[in-house]
């Protein structure tokens, strides 16, 4: 499945899904019918590479949304989606999640008029992301903010304003804003093993 983790790439004739389907090697073709298990584990990976984050993290986010009231697999979507470097590529301030993630790093990124340069910094409800004032010049960010209804647009629980460069959550993303392909139900019954 076409996962765009190269951007602006994955839109033209050069991404490598569109180029060749099949996994690569001579034995590329030969597919067998996937176990039970192997569904659930390709699910779950495709989910850490989406939000591009590590096996580790993956499972601390799993636990924390396990204990939160709710449905599991959405509280598990709501925390991912509420992580710094997914909002500002969301909010269209950055092309990827790996863009963002460079900007937060290189501390471009305030959160309510203050710097945070941690990509997995938790976002709340109110909470206003803004690249610093001298980082808006960037070509990187320009360019980005340029194309964001090509991108599809920005989910209704971020507000930006292009303007300033920035983005306010007026809300908690609900399971219908995140049209990623996702079923989070596969990764809970993995993790329930």
């Amino acid at each position: 499945m076409k996962l765009f983790l190269k951007g602006d790439r994955c839109f033209t004739d050069k991404c490598a899904f569109e180029r060749r389907a099949t996994p690569p090697g001579q034995h590329g073709e030969k597919r067998t019918k996937p176990t039970e298990y192997s569904v659930q584990l390709r699910e779950k990976q495709k989910v850490k590479r989406l939000y591009g984050i590590l096996e580790r993290q993956f499972r601390g986010t799993f636990e924390r949304a396990e204990r939160m009231k709710g449905i599991t697999g959405e509280n598990l979507l709501r925390l991912l989606e509420l992580r710094l470097d997914n909002a500002v590529q969301r909010a269209g301030l950055a092309r990827s999640r790996n863009a963002a993630r460079q900007l937060v790093r290189h501390g471009h990124v305030n959160v309510n008029g203050k710097r945070v340069s941690i990509p997995s910094y938790s976002l709340r409800e109110g909470d206003e992301i803004a690249v610093a004032e001298p980082s808006r010049k960037l070509t990187t960010v320009v360019e980005s903010l340029e194309g964001v209804e090509r991108r599809g647009g920005v989910p209704d629980w971020l507000q930006l304003d292009k303007n300033a460069a920035s983005a306010k959550v007026v809300a908690l993303p609900q399971r219908e804003h995140i049209t990623l392909p996702v079923r989070e139900q596969l990764i809970v019954e993995l993790y329930s093993k």
